[in-house]
């Protein structure tokens, strides 16, 4: 009996863990996001000049959400109940 049930067990793992595994390889990476909006952000850019700006795009360190808090509390000075909620939620968002 324990072999038939770790023989169901495997075949179910071995039926559904390809699907996962086709899944996980389509999700595109931090750095593949990160290449794709420093490309966008590079638009016309040729040569030399898109050589630094990439460098320096792809290694710009994103605000950590502490950082980004500070900021949008401070950008959000005078704002109040549903106004400051909805641009709270845009600047986090960014």
């Amino acid at each position: 009996m324990k072999k038939l049930i770790t023989v169901a067990a495997l075949s179910a793992f071995a039926f559904i863990a390809p699907a996962y595994a086709a899944d996980a390889a389509k999700a595109p990476t931090a750095q593949q996001n990160k290449m794709t909006e420093c490309n966008k952000e590079a638009g016309d850019k040729k040569g030399d000049d898109r050589k630094a700006f990439m460098k320096t795009c792809l290694s710009a360190k994103k605000a950590s959400q502490q950082e980004k808090m500070k900021t949008c509390n401070k950008d959000a000075t005078g704002k109040k109940g549903d106004e400051r909620k909805a641009f709270m939620k845009e600047c986090l968002s960014k």
